[in-house]
Protein backbone atom coordinates (compact mmCIF):
# COMPACT_ATOMS: atom_id res chain seq x y z
CA UNK A 1 0.00 0.00 0.00
CA UNK A 2 2.69 2.68 0.95
CA UNK A 3 4.56 1.79 -2.40
CA UNK A 4 1.32 2.46 -4.05
CA UNK A 5 1.37 5.79 -2.47
CA UNK A 6 4.63 6.61 -3.38
CA UNK A 7 4.04 5.87 -6.94
CA UNK A 8 1.30 8.20 -7.15
CA UNK A 9 3.51 11.65 -5.76
CA UNK A 10 4.61 13.44 -8.99
CA UNK A 11 8.38 13.99 -8.95
CA UNK A 12 10.11 16.05 -8.16
CA UNK A 13 7.78 16.43 -5.09
CA UNK A 14 8.76 13.34 -4.02
CA UNK A 15 11.86 14.66 -2.14
CA UNK A 16 9.59 17.25 -0.61
CA UNK A 17 6.91 15.30 0.62
CA UNK A 18 8.80 12.61 1.87
CA UNK A 19 10.43 14.91 4.53
CA UNK A 20 7.04 14.60 6.38
CA UNK A 21 6.84 10.82 6.01
CA UNK A 22 10.83 10.62 6.19
CA UNK A 23 10.32 8.05 9.23
CA UNK A 24 8.44 5.51 7.58
CA UNK A 25 10.60 5.84 4.23
CA UNK A 26 13.15 4.96 6.59
CA UNK A 27 11.64 2.17 7.93
CA UNK A 28 10.19 0.31 4.48
CA UNK A 29 13.00 0.48 2.91
CA UNK A 30 15.81 -0.62 5.70
CA UNK A 31 17.52 -3.68 4.16
CA UNK A 32 21.12 -4.70 3.37
CA UNK A 33 22.17 -3.50 -0.42
CA UNK A 34 23.02 -0.27 -0.17
CA UNK A 35 24.16 2.33 2.40
CA UNK A 36 23.65 5.76 2.81
CA UNK A 37 27.32 6.75 4.49
CA UNK A 38 25.44 10.32 6.21
CA UNK A 39 23.63 8.08 8.54
CA UNK A 40 25.52 4.72 8.28
CA UNK A 41 21.86 3.08 7.91
CA UNK A 42 21.55 0.39 4.71
CA UNK A 43 18.88 -0.14 2.91
CA UNK A 44 17.62 -2.90 -0.16
CA UNK A 45 16.90 -0.25 -2.54
CA UNK A 46 16.64 3.82 -2.63
CA UNK A 47 13.78 5.84 -4.55
CA UNK A 48 13.90 7.73 -8.05
CA UNK A 49 14.37 11.44 -8.16
CA UNK A 50 14.97 13.58 -10.81
CA UNK A 51 13.52 16.95 -12.99
CA UNK A 52 13.82 15.90 -16.62
CA UNK A 53 14.55 12.17 -16.48
CA UNK A 54 14.18 10.05 -13.40
CA UNK A 55 17.45 8.72 -11.97
CA UNK A 56 16.08 5.37 -10.26
CA UNK A 57 17.38 4.42 -6.77
CA UNK A 58 19.46 7.77 -6.02
CA UNK A 59 17.21 9.41 -2.94
CA UNK A 60 18.52 8.01 0.35
CA UNK A 61 14.81 7.21 2.35
CA UNK A 62 16.78 7.54 5.28
CA UNK A 63 18.73 11.63 5.03
CA UNK A 64 16.78 12.14 1.57
CA UNK A 65 19.88 12.64 0.05
CA UNK A 66 21.18 12.52 -3.45
CA UNK A 67 24.26 10.82 -5.03
CA UNK A 68 26.27 14.83 -4.82
CA UNK A 69 25.21 14.77 -1.14
CA UNK A 70 26.87 11.30 -0.03
CA UNK A 71 29.98 12.19 -2.41
CA UNK A 72 30.29 15.21 -0.87
CA UNK A 73 29.71 13.91 2.79
CA UNK A 74 32.89 11.05 2.34
CA UNK A 75 35.16 13.43 0.70
CA UNK A 76 34.20 16.31 3.83
CA UNK A 77 34.98 12.89 6.42
CA UNK A 78 37.87 11.30 4.65
CA UNK A 79 39.94 14.35 3.25
CA UNK A 80 39.45 17.12 5.50
CA UNK A 81 39.41 18.54 8.84
CA UNK A 82 35.41 19.74 8.49
CA UNK A 83 34.46 17.32 11.07
CA UNK A 84 37.17 17.77 13.98
CA UNK A 85 39.51 21.36 13.28
CA UNK A 86 37.63 24.25 14.80
CA UNK A 87 36.38 26.06 11.76
CA UNK A 88 33.77 29.29 11.15
CA UNK A 89 31.52 27.86 8.55
CA UNK A 90 29.02 29.44 5.84
CA UNK A 91 26.83 27.26 4.22
CA UNK A 92 24.91 28.79 1.59
CA UNK A 93 21.43 27.29 0.78
CA UNK A 94 21.57 24.71 3.23
CA UNK A 95 20.91 21.09 1.84
CA UNK A 96 17.98 19.12 4.69
CA UNK A 97 20.73 15.93 4.50
CA UNK A 98 23.32 17.75 6.16
CA UNK A 99 21.68 20.95 8.38
CA UNK A 100 20.63 19.07 11.49
CA UNK A 101 24.22 17.46 11.80
CA UNK A 102 26.24 20.21 11.27
CA UNK A 103 24.87 22.24 13.46
CA UNK A 104 25.31 19.61 16.20
CA UNK A 105 28.60 19.46 15.27
CA UNK A 106 30.66 21.23 18.37
CA UNK A 107 33.53 22.16 16.71
CA UNK A 108 32.23 24.25 13.70
CA UNK A 109 31.24 27.97 14.18
CA UNK A 110 27.98 26.66 11.62
CA UNK A 111 26.37 30.07 9.85
CA UNK A 112 23.57 29.42 6.96
CA UNK A 113 22.26 31.73 4.63
CA UNK A 114 19.89 32.33 1.89
CA UNK A 115 17.10 34.50 0.42
CA UNK A 116 14.53 32.14 1.03
CA UNK A 117 15.38 28.87 2.34
CA UNK A 118 13.60 28.29 6.45
CA UNK A 119 16.56 26.87 7.14
CA UNK A 120 18.67 29.86 6.84
CA UNK A 121 20.09 31.68 9.95
CA UNK A 122 20.83 34.84 7.53
CA UNK A 123 17.98 36.25 4.76
CA UNK A 124 20.77 37.25 2.55
CA UNK A 125 21.36 38.02 -1.59
CA UNK A 126 24.57 35.78 -2.25
CA UNK A 127 25.43 38.45 -4.55
CA UNK A 128 25.56 41.22 -1.98
CA UNK A 129 26.56 38.93 1.60
CA UNK A 130 26.31 40.78 4.40
CA UNK A 131 29.33 39.89 5.89
CA UNK A 132 32.72 41.37 6.93
CA UNK A 133 35.71 40.44 4.55
CA UNK A 134 37.59 37.50 5.75
CA UNK A 135 34.66 36.11 7.80
CA UNK A 136 35.04 32.18 7.43
CA UNK A 137 37.23 29.27 7.30
CA UNK A 138 35.29 27.16 5.21
CA UNK A 139 32.31 28.07 2.42
CA UNK A 140 29.77 25.27 1.14
CA UNK A 141 27.77 26.59 -1.68
CA UNK A 142 26.54 23.83 -3.50
CA UNK A 143 23.90 23.47 -6.47
CA UNK A 144 23.29 27.44 -6.31
CA UNK A 145 25.60 29.36 -8.42
CA UNK A 146 22.94 27.49 -11.48
CA UNK A 147 19.88 30.01 -10.23
CA UNK A 148 21.80 32.98 -10.18
CA UNK A 149 21.49 35.08 -12.76
CA UNK A 150 25.29 37.30 -12.21
CA UNK A 151 26.90 34.55 -10.76
CA UNK A 152 30.61 36.59 -11.66
CA UNK A 153 29.22 38.82 -8.42
CA UNK A 154 28.30 35.67 -6.35
CA UNK A 155 31.41 34.23 -6.96
CA UNK A 156 33.32 37.26 -6.37
CA UNK A 157 31.19 37.51 -2.63
CA UNK A 158 32.49 34.00 -2.37
CA UNK A 159 36.02 34.80 -2.03
CA UNK A 160 35.88 38.54 -0.85
CA UNK A 161 33.77 37.17 2.52
CA UNK A 162 36.22 33.76 2.50
CA UNK A 163 39.64 34.19 4.99
CA UNK A 164 43.01 34.10 3.26
CA UNK A 165 44.08 30.20 3.46
CA UNK A 166 40.36 29.50 3.77
CA UNK A 167 38.19 26.70 1.51
CA UNK A 168 35.22 25.80 -0.29
CA UNK A 169 33.37 23.59 -1.83
CA UNK A 170 30.86 24.83 -4.63
CA UNK A 171 29.42 22.25 -6.71
CA UNK A 172 27.20 22.66 -9.81
CA UNK A 173 25.69 20.23 -12.04
CA UNK A 174 27.74 20.82 -15.43
CA UNK A 175 28.37 19.39 -18.41
CA UNK A 176 31.76 17.74 -18.75
CA UNK A 177 31.49 17.54 -22.37
CA UNK A 178 30.82 20.74 -23.09
CA UNK A 179 33.88 23.38 -22.96
CA UNK A 180 31.79 26.58 -22.60
CA UNK A 181 29.19 27.81 -20.47
CA UNK A 182 25.80 27.87 -21.96
CA UNK A 183 23.68 30.90 -20.49
CA UNK A 184 20.66 32.87 -22.42
CA UNK A 185 19.05 35.58 -20.53
CA UNK A 186 15.84 35.31 -22.88
CA UNK A 187 14.80 31.81 -21.91
CA UNK A 188 12.35 32.79 -19.30
CA UNK A 189 9.65 30.30 -19.98
CA UNK A 190 10.29 27.51 -17.29
CA UNK A 191 8.91 24.95 -19.37
CA UNK A 192 12.07 25.98 -22.42
CA UNK A 193 14.42 26.48 -18.89
CA UNK A 194 13.59 22.66 -17.85
CA UNK A 195 14.22 22.03 -21.21
CA UNK A 196 17.28 23.47 -22.28
CA UNK A 197 18.91 23.91 -18.53
CA UNK A 198 17.40 20.58 -16.91
CA UNK A 199 15.28 22.58 -14.14
CA UNK A 200 12.36 25.26 -14.44
CA UNK A 201 14.62 27.43 -12.57
CA UNK A 202 18.19 27.17 -13.77
CA UNK A 203 20.02 30.23 -15.94
CA UNK A 204 22.73 28.42 -17.69
CA UNK A 205 24.29 25.22 -17.95
CA UNK A 206 27.58 24.77 -16.54
CA UNK A 207 30.89 23.86 -18.72
CA UNK A 208 34.33 23.15 -18.26
CA UNK A 209 34.95 26.85 -18.30
CA UNK A 210 33.05 27.23 -14.90
CA UNK A 211 36.70 26.19 -12.99
CA UNK A 212 38.11 29.18 -14.56
CA UNK A 213 35.60 31.74 -13.67
CA UNK A 214 36.20 30.41 -10.18
CA UNK A 215 40.39 30.92 -10.57
CA UNK A 216 39.09 34.19 -12.03
CA UNK A 217 37.90 35.10 -9.10
CA UNK A 218 41.21 34.83 -7.02
CA UNK A 219 40.45 30.95 -6.21
CA UNK A 220 42.77 28.32 -6.74
CA UNK A 221 40.37 25.53 -7.85
CA UNK A 222 41.39 21.78 -7.71
CA UNK A 223 38.83 19.55 -9.77
CA UNK A 224 38.35 16.68 -7.27
CA UNK A 225 37.11 13.20 -9.09
CA UNK A 226 37.07 11.69 -5.43
CA UNK A 227 35.38 8.75 -6.40
CA UNK A 228 38.95 7.39 -8.03
CA UNK A 229 39.63 6.88 -4.71
CA UNK A 230 36.82 4.34 -4.32
CA UNK A 231 36.20 0.65 -5.60
CA UNK A 232 33.46 0.00 -7.84
CA UNK A 233 31.34 -1.96 -5.15
CA UNK A 234 31.94 1.28 -2.52
CA UNK A 235 30.84 3.24 -5.70
CA UNK A 236 27.83 0.98 -5.96
CA UNK A 237 26.80 0.33 -2.44
CA UNK A 238 26.90 4.59 -1.47
CA UNK A 239 24.90 4.90 -4.83
CA UNK A 240 27.26 7.30 -6.48
CA UNK A 241 27.87 8.92 -9.24
CA UNK A 242 30.93 7.60 -10.60
CA UNK A 243 33.48 10.52 -12.21
CA UNK A 244 31.73 13.23 -10.74
CA UNK A 245 33.99 15.75 -9.71
CA UNK A 246 34.10 18.44 -6.53
CA UNK A 247 35.13 21.94 -6.89
CA UNK A 248 37.42 22.39 -3.81
CA UNK A 249 38.27 25.82 -3.49
CA UNK A 250 41.30 27.59 -1.69
CA UNK A 251 41.61 31.25 -1.11
CA UNK A 252 45.40 32.17 -1.53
Amino acid sequence: MFKKILNTIPRPWLIKISGLAQPLLDLYYRGHRYTDPINGKSYRRFLPYGYVNLRPNVLSPGTLSLERHRLLWLFLKNETGFFNQKLKVLHIAPEQAFYKRFKQMKNLDYITADLHSPLADVKADITRLPFDDNSFDVILCNHVLEHIPDDTKAIQELYRVMKSGGWGIFQIPIDENRQETFQDDSITDPGERTRIFGQYDHVRVYGQDYYDKLRAAGFKVNAIDYTQNLTDQMIDRYRLSKGEKIPYVMKP
